[in-house]
């Protein structure tokens, strides 16, 4: 069964940097595009950004190009979201996502992501 857990959220003022993290378990993590998403209370889910098998290519979205990189360690069996120069529009709760055995990264429908984790909650004050 694959897990995906996520940490690294919190609080932190407009201008600052947060790193996430997005654990991994039960099947071959070498395998799987890795995704970010984020949700903001009363809005659809965007994609933020995703990352190929061995992290060599990577997809941003539009509104984090340029402040947010996505990288992974796949001996760590982890994907990380270092997330620059935050706004308070990024506000949201984070969401790692997971698809094994399709090499296609460059994927922002949250559709095609068969596995989720619970998401961490990422709050930038003005």
């Amino acid at each position: 069964q694959v897990q995906l857990v996520e940490s690294g959220g919190g609080l932190v003022q407009a201008g600052g940097s947060l790193r996430l993290s997005c654990a991994a378990s039960g099947r071959t993590f070498s395998t799987s595009v890795m995704g970010w998403f984020r949700q903001a209370p009363g809005k659809e889910r965007e994609f933020v950004a995703s990352i190929s098998w061995g992290g060599g290519s990577t997809y941003y979205g539009d509104s984090v190009k340029g402040r947010f990189t996505i990288s992974r360690d796949n001996a760590k069996n982890t994907v990380y979201l270092q997330m620059n120069s935050l706004k308070p529009e990024d506000t949201a709760v984070y969401y790692c996502a997971a698809r094994y055995g399709n090499p296609y990264y460059a994927n922002s429908d949250p559709s095609w992501y068969t596995y989720w984790g619970r998401g961490t909650q990422v709050t930038v004050s003005s």
